[in-house]
């Protein structure tokens, strides 16, 4: 296995050197700040489209202070086209709290709305190079690829470099539990390798897009996939046009229900949920957008 791993670890360096995606914004600043930006839009969200919305909101917004100043129409209007707008407002929020104590180098030293372990030690990693241990969707498809082959049905583009993989029963799933400490031990080489952190973990992040494109799929492996609701119909799709009209002018419900076109009952839940999460607030007869 420590020879197998070396060897892998080589080979996603040897990758990363010539395929990396170093056009990407933000591996292009240690800014604490931006990186947070970058990694708040790449959930759930696609790189392409981030492209495009990172470089408008880091145009408008260019510091935590900036940021901070700002009221959350503003920053939501910046955030359309992202979706999950509760990540633009939590977003909005740690800009305050930065903006006031500054940014903490410890990844856990720094409690942010919205920020959960793996965006803190993302920032952390390649903001400050810590040499911190995390898994994201790329990673896992990484090490669930090339150390637990069989748990998978066969794949096009299928890589068998693993000679003694670890598991043999096919119909197991594997849990980030069993991949974090292998995502130690590839770090612990890497560094032996002379390879930085941050430069690891992009290069792992690299190497899984392009397995993803290749045609590698390992959902169904992962005791932690999920597939993702179909959007159109469904109640994000709802938030967000409430949202995305009320950023235009405050209406009644009755000038609500008639944009959406959907039901009475959806549009006064998602109405309801919004308030409770402090992105819309009414005053009278008419909503708005908080803030």
């Amino acid at each position: 296995m420590i020879g197998y791993v070396k060897k892998f670890v080589k080979d996603v360096a040897e990758f990363y050197a010539k395929n990396g995606r170093g056009h990407l914004p933000w591996r292009k600043t240690r800014d604490p700040y931006k990186i947070l930006v970058s990694e708040v839009m790449l959930q759930q969200t696609q790189v392409e489209r981030v492209l495009v919305k990172y470089k408008e909101f880091i145009d408008l917004f260019p510091t935590a202070q900036d940021l901070a100043r700002a009221t959350l129409p503003q920053v939501l209007s910046a955030w359309q086209g992202l979706g999950y707008n509760r990540r633009g407002k939590f977003l909005h929020e740690a800009g305050k709290i930065i903006a006031r104590d500054g940014f903490q180098k410890d990844s856990q030293a720094q409690k942010l709305p919205g920020v959960g372990p793996y965006t803190q030690a993302a920032v952390s990693t390649f903001a400050f190079n810590k040499p911190e241990v995390f898994i994201e969707t790329n990673i896992r498809t990484v090490f669930t690829h090339h150390f637990f082959t069989p748990r998978s049905q066969p794949e096009k583009g299928r890589d068998e470099r693993d000679p003694n993989s670890l598991f043999q029963d096919g119909s197991a799933r594997v849990s980030d539990n069993e991949l974090l400490p292998l995502i130690e031990q590839a770090l612990a080489e890497a560094h032996k390798q002379k390879i930085e952190s941050r430069d690891w973990y992009a290069a792992l992040m690299d190497y899984g897009s392009y397995l993803k494109r290749s045609g590698v799929r390992i959902n169904s492996a992962s005791k932690h996939y999920s597939k993702q609701s179909k959007f159109e119909g469904s109640n994000r799709q709802l938030r967000a046009g409430i949202l995305r009209e009320l950023l235009k002018k405050p209406l009644t419900f009755t000038e609500i229900l008639k944009l959406t076109k959907r039901t009475k009952e959806e549009t006064e839940r998602e109405l309801s949920n919004l308030q409770k999460e402090g992105l819309v607030v009414k005053q009278k007869t008419r909503y708005s957008v908080a803030g």
